[in-house]
């Protein structure tokens, strides 16, 4: 004889239902939605980066309930598609036509987030990357051309220059960087009111490069690592690139960007801080 379910109990049971679709709905919600930009194109060093870095943020975006996306279509550079997102990855380049430059601009200026990678501040002309884009590189980055880089790609010690900021939260004074090559800029943003440096290379990386070229071998000086600026949610990162074996013409990886558990620390905080926080003065 078939079961049959009173008016009662139906009405007890459906709650129990919704209330469990409820639960299983919130728990699938995703803190917030992050978008990769990328064009791993040329370079072997910035395009094994790239691939290390998608496949690092994605773990990190199961690990930590978020949503990570990357696209090589720098087209999706729009208001309507960053609607989306609330935090923006430059992971080797920059965006190049007028309008996505206007919709980048746009979307950080009214509150969104972005962290970029090493090759994302490259600007010098005349090159590729020609330093045609004023508001990025002088105002928002506030480094303004590139000038010159170490080599070959060498860990660095990294000072921190302030555990006051969400982004370096946690961190020992000092922290090993991965091996990258390490640029140096046109302008000295210790003098910008609107930059505020989180690390520095600390003096104890020097020498810093291992040459051929001597003039590529940092002996001494004052080198800004990682920096934010106070009028965005953005930390820019200058490093990014793998060593490769140029050399035998394998370009096989001779070092990595991860794993790194203090490096991971500080782009995990400076990622959730962007896409959450509030800016920081």
């Amino acid at each position: 004889m078939p079961k049959i379910y009173t008016r009662i109990q139906i009405f007890t049971v459906l709650p129990l239902i919704f209330l469990f679709s409820s639960l299983i709905a919130q728990t699938n919600k995703k803190s917030f939605h992050v978008i990769a930009f990328y064009t791993a194109r040329n370079d072997q060093a910035h395009i094994s980066f790239v691939h290390e870095a998608n496949k690092w943020f994605e773990e990190m975006a199961k690990k930590y309930n978020f949503s990570y996306d990357s696209t090589k279509d720098w087209t999706n550079m729009n208001a309507k598609f960053l609607a989306k997102y609330q935090a923006v990855i430059f992971l080797d380049t920059r965006v190049e036509a007028p309008a996505q430059r206007k919709a980048f601009e746009e979307f950080m200026k009214n509150g969104g987030g972005w962290l970029g990678f090493h090759f994302a501040a490259f600007a010098l002309t005349p090159s590729d990357f020609n330093a045609d884009w004023d508001w990025y590189h002088n105002e928002f980055l506030g480094s303004g051309q590139y000038v010159s880089n170490t080599w070959r790609p060498v860990s660095a010690f990294l000072r921190v220059e302030d555990h006051n900021h969400p982004a370096t939260k946690g961190l020992p004074d000092i922290i090993k960087a991965s091996p990258s090559e390490w640029y140096r800029w046109e302008k000295d943003i210790r003098k910008n009111p609107d930059i505020k440096i989180l690390l520095s290379v600390d003096s104890t990386s020097f020498p810093l490069g291992t040459g051929p070229k001597l003039h590529e071998i940092w002996h001494s000086g004052y080198y800004p690592i990682v920096w934010t600026n106070k009028n965005y949610k953005m930390v820019y990162f200058n490093f990014g690139h793998n060593d490769i074996d140029y050399e035998h013409h394998t370009n096989e990886d001779l070092s990595h960007t991860f794993p790194n558990p203090e490096q991971e620390k500080l782009i995990l905080n400076s990622l959730i801080w962007v896409a959450t926080g509030e800016k920081v003065n």
